[in-house]
């Protein structure tokens, strides 16, 4: 739709509303609805909102850590433009309009703090190059027949699977609840969130779902409403749907792998594929590569953002430990997927499902062009076989304060990231780090309570 068409479908349609969303670190999606009167009137400047959606956690308790905003500044607003790019309709509440907005400072320049902005910050730099990237985003998630009260009634503990079992791509699964099954791809098509496929993956109710491919701007936007989105469907159904990393230290963790390439901006041409090579890799690839695999520990908490990211990150559970890459190897650290000219593609296979897409999506993007800049050789042989019995080049961070802190003092972080959002992520983490560190679990009640 052109401009206009987008703005005579608001001040047409007949709720007089349009909702707006935001994204904070988290990748939480905050909003409201506005009036459509305010939204028009907002085209032409900003929109205000309070600068605490970037202070405060998942459960909204305000930081005491955060020079950003806090206490002492009084938590003022900050600037929101309206990006019209993203208008979309939401087909589950009367196709309502729906917008995204980006973070301003006072003068206008992009904020620092705000992820849809630093993923636009990396992409210009990407453009500068003569690179197209074009990312989509996988995601597996739990499903649960349950309710918001419920969860709480039960203390989020022994709740009813979707379906029980051990069921990966099971037609027979897929029919149970159906209806649920078919909104899902139905609705998000509607929402201009496509999927290419759709499918139960191994555990009690959980399903996978890749995301269409499309230019990264696009391919974060789709990511992050289609979380959202999957939980709002999911809600008419009365199912409870999770993007946590690890639900059960019995199953499986969730993934969010992350699939990527970069083509000519002239040509059109797909830079990692080449034809000659015998496997189909070209050396702007390997150079790519070898960028993920040396700035993964300085980027990590983009990639595995909370506490429970590092129980999805353990040996044998689908998810890499080492710093590996291979050749369509689903244990290492980077899947590289050389074939056709349109296919060849990188996986980026540490990304958890609980990430925030705008940020994980940055830092694929970001570290692979540091390879290319710093024209890095890809000198590590491809793993075959077993990645996590390959220790050849060092293993992941082991937790979230260890990343973190690996993150808050490296000079590669800073020089892709900038200073100011380094500082206000790292101390984001350690919130988090401690806010965790604090409680006592069940794990250690069982554990002592009686013997110590």
């Amino acid at each position: 739709m052109t401009e206009k068409q987008i703005i005579d479908y608001v001040k047409n349609h007949p709720s007089g509303k349009v909702k707006i969303a935001v994204t904070d670190l988290d990748g939480v999606l905050r909003g409201k609805y506005i009036s459509t009167e305010k939204f028009l009137s907002a085209l032409n400047g900003a929109l205000g909102f309070c600068d605490v959606v970037f202070g405060w956690d998942v459960v909204d308790t305000a930081y005491d850590n955060s020079s950003y905003t806090g206490w002492h500044t009084g938590y003022p607003d900050a600037k929101a433009t309206v990006d019209l790019r993203t208008f979309r309709k939401i087909p589950w509440e009367d196709n309502v309009p729906f917008f995204m907005a980006d973070f301003v400072t006072d003068n206008d320049s992009p904020l620092q703090v705000c992820p849809r902005q630093l993923l636009k910050s990396v992409v210009i730099d990407a453009e500068k190059a003569g690179y197209t990237p074009y990312f989509s985003q996988e995601f597996e998630w739990f499903n649960f027949a349950e309710t918001p009260q419920s969860l709480k009634d039960k203390n989020y503990t022994n709740l009813t699977p979707l379906t029980p079992g051990m069921f990966g791509y099971s037609l027979l699964r897929s029919s149970y609840r159906n209806d649920f099954f078919t909104s899902l791809f139905a609705d998000l098509k509607k929402f201009d969130v496509p999927i290419e496929g759709l499918h139960t993956e191994t555990g009690p109710g959980v399903y996978e779902a890749a995301i269409a491919y499309s230019g990264i701007l696009e391919a974060a936007d789709r990511a992050t409403l289609f979380k959202t989105a999957v939980k709002e469907i999911g809600y008419k159904h009365g199912i409870i749907a999770t993007f946590m990393a690890k639900v059960s230290e019995n199953l499986a963790g969730c993934s969010g792998h992350v699939h990527q390439s970069l083509w000519d901006r002239k040509s059109s041409k797909n830079l990692f594929y080449a034809d000659k090579d015998k496997n189909k890799m070209s050396d702007l690839f390997r150079s790519y590569l070898a960028g993920q695999l040396f700035c993964l520990p300085h980027i990590l908490p983009m990639v595995a953002p909370t506490i429970n990211s590092y129980k999805r990150l353990v040996e044998g559970a689908w998810a890499p430990t080492t710093l590996t890459w291979g050749i369509d190897n689903r244990t290492v650290a980077l899947r590289a997927l050389p074939g056709s000219s349109k296919a060849t593609r990188l996986e980026t296979r540490v990304v958890g499902s609980d990430t925030n897409p705008y940020l994980a999506m940055a830092a694929c993007l970001a570290a692979g062009l540091y390879g290319i800049k710093n024209n890095l050789k890809l000198k590590q042989p491809a793993t075959k076989g077993n990645g996590y019995r390959d220790l050849s080049n060092g293993t992941l961070p082991r937790n979230l304060w260890e990343a973190t802190q690996t993150m808050k003092e490296s000079k590669i972080a800073n020089q892709l990231f900038g200073e100011k959002f380094v500082t206000h992520f790292a101390q984001s983490r350690e919130w988090e780090w401690k806010q965790f560190a604090k409680v006592v679990t069940d794990w250690e009640l069982k554990r002592y309570l009686e013997i110590i």
